[in-house]
């Protein structure tokens, strides 16, 4: 998500040059104001189902990475790592406030935007299958929105078919123009409403294409709803139903749910929260109920960090897309915001330097209160998956890419300083 219509020409600029992901704007909204953290001790969880071998392991850069993101204001992290030394599970700060116990490392939560990948990976399982043609236009399978005929499904996956972002998105002069309420105090109001995925790509219709399909990249939730609507047209059934066939029921994950109006995460999960002005007064709200069918296919599903870790695992070596089309997922678009690598088809492509190779990710946020990180070796034997939750406390946006780069090198290159 990104900024509401309220704010700032010259915040739209710093955010468009620092964050493009539903994970830092998401971040972004409601967190920053002045409060002070009170953070809890990263520890491994020896009660998370781990293999024996890494059954209370002790890994300080871990534990370190994770705490700092707690000292920097978040209100709690659960991480899981997956590698060659066996499974790591920790956790840090706080499950809710006013509570000391800290966020369970088997928590469920809201993953905004790494749904995406899901929906991607479903899709491109239906181009295997011949059902749909990457290089089709949309149009051709829903042809009740009329759409461009030059936008192809490839674009959607992309982000490159000119939409306009229906949660606000900015202009070509780079003004900011409001969308569906997605931030700030207009989305807390909000944020029991129930939208149909059609009302949203509508919403975004209304609007002029940011450029012509296939001449640039820009991040658009729109893309994705609509990739939501293609499956259901070309398979007859919801995508809930589909994700379930395809890929939750054959790996077993346990706790990835698409919620449609659900407001309540399942137990157990750590509590988020949304900092917001009222009068001139700060107060803070309890978001951890919240109805994500504002991010239709774009951003709605819940899951777990054990969950993500299994299913991008499995998509990276190879057991959910055929190679050709795997590869079709990391070619990353040289236009895309490089702040988490270069987006693909569903996913960024990351290069850490010549000592740590290439990570794959996508992470993701509603628009407050909780963020997910889920990230790959390209064989997917070495995973990072994660949740964040925010509280009462301030955090500074500027710190949040050294605060990621240090938990991903920790995780993936033994904790190197950047460079």
């Amino acid at each position: 998500m990104r900024r509401d219509g309220g704010a700032p020409r010259r915040r739209h600029t710093i955010f468009r040059q620092v964050a493009v992901t539903a994970l830092a704007a998401g971040l972004l909204a409601g967190t920053i104001a002045p409060a002070v953290a009170t953070a809890g001790v990263a520890t491994a969880d020896s009660s998370a189902a781990v293999p024996k071998a890494a059954a209370g392991q002790d890994r300080p850069e871990l534990q370190k990475a994770v705490q700092a993101f707690v000292d920097a204001g978040l209100l709690g992290v659960q991480v899981r790592v997956n590698d060659e030394r066996g499974e790591w599970a920790g956790s840090a700060g706080r499950r809710k406030l006013g509570a000391s116990a800290k966020p369970p490392t088997n928590g469920h939560f809201w993953v905004g935007s790494v749904t995406k990948t899901f929906v991607a990976t479903v899709v491109l399982q239906l181009v295997a299958e011949s059902e749909i043609g990457l290089d089709d236009p949309v149009a051709g399978y829903l042809p009740e929105f009329g759409l461009d005929r030059q936008i192809t499904v490839r674009m959607l996956l992309q982000h490159t078919s000119g939409l306009f972002n229906y949660t606000g998105d900015l202009d070509p002069d780079g003004t900011w123009v409001p969308g569906l309420p997605a931030t700030g105090k207009e989305w807390l109001d909000n944020r029991f409403h129930s939208y149909r995925p059609q009302e949203l790509v509508r919403f975004a219709l209304a609007k002029p294409l940011k450029f012509a399909p296939g001449k640039d990249w820009s991040y658009s939730n729109t893309n994705y709803t609509l990739a939501r609507l293609l499956i259901e047209k070309v398979t007859g059934h919801s995508f809930d139903a589909e994700l379930k066939r395809r890929i939750v029921r054959p790996l077993g994950l346990k706790g990835t749910v698409v919620p449609g109006n659900r407001t309540q995460l399942p137990n157990p999960y750590a509590h988020g929260y949304f900092r917001y002005q009222d009068a001139g007064q700060w107060k803070v709200a309890d978001v951890s109920r919240q109805n994500p069918s504002l991010l239709a296919g774009a951003g709605d599903l819940i899951s777990t960090t054990n969950d993500l870790q299994t299913f991008f695992s499995a998509l990276n070596d190879g057991r959910l897309l055929p190679a050709k089309l795997l590869a079709e997922m990391r070619k990353p678009h040289t236009k895309s915001d490089p702040l988490y690598g270069r987006y693909g088809l569903g996913m960024f492509v990351q290069d850490l330097g010549p000592s740590c190779g290439t990570v794959l990710n996508h992470n993701g946020s509603p628009p407050a209160g909780y963020a997910a990180l889920m990230y790959s070796s390209p064989d997917g034997a070495k995973t990072l998956t994660a949740s964040l939750t925010t509280g009462d406390a301030a955090f500074d946006l500027a710190t949040y890419p050294k605060l990621l780069d240090g938990l991903v090198k920790a995780a993936f290159c033994g904790g190197q300083a950047t460079s």
